[in-house]
């Protein structure tokens, strides 16, 4: 194997296990803003799927979340007495019966205030890169997330 081929392997062996250790850290960051926040993780993370593709769909976002439905019912539950989302009458659907589940703005600025240390910091982290190089850094996060969804697809299929 030559000198090239090594480096090249030794990097993307580096690069497989900072997205880990990343994970990890999104995870424990994610785990302490829910804790602070009186909600479950996967709350927090259908919160997130909320506030940023919303209004949804309870199917959608079952979807979007890789849950069943029946424990998205129970998740919209604890976010709707929290006061964190909404169920609304969808007025575009077919069925009157159709909802959408929105993000309370008021209360998302609350969550948003939670992250802002981590925004801070990769505020920080992005100016110390042209904008070539954060043109190349967000193609690669793009295509590793769309990796991931494939990876997921794959194996929600067994």
């Amino acid at each position: 194997m030559s000198s090239v081929s090594s480096a090249r392997r030794r990097l993307t062996i580096e690069v497989k296990g900072s997205l880990r250790d990343l994970r990890g850290q999104l995870a424990l960051l994610n785990h302490r803003v829910s804790g602070e926040l009186a909600l479950r993780d996967v709350d927090l993370d259908c919160l997130d799927l909320i506030s940023r593709h919303g209004p949804l769909s309870p199917t959608a976002l079952a979807r979007r979340a890789g849950l069943h439905p029946a424990t998205l019912t129970g998740i919209l539950d604890r976010l709707q007495r929290a006061r964190w989302i909404v169920r609304e009458r969808d007025p575009d659907a077919a069925d009157r019966r159709a909802v959408t589940v929105r993000a309370l703005p008021d209360r998302t600025r609350e969550l948003f205030a939670l992250y802002r240390g981590m925004s801070t910091a990769m505020d920080q982290v992005c100016a110390g890169y042209d904008t070539a190089e954060l043109e190349l850094i967000a193609g690669f996060l793009r295509r590793t997330t769309e990796a991931g969804r494939v990876a997921a697809d794959e194996l929600g299929t067994h």
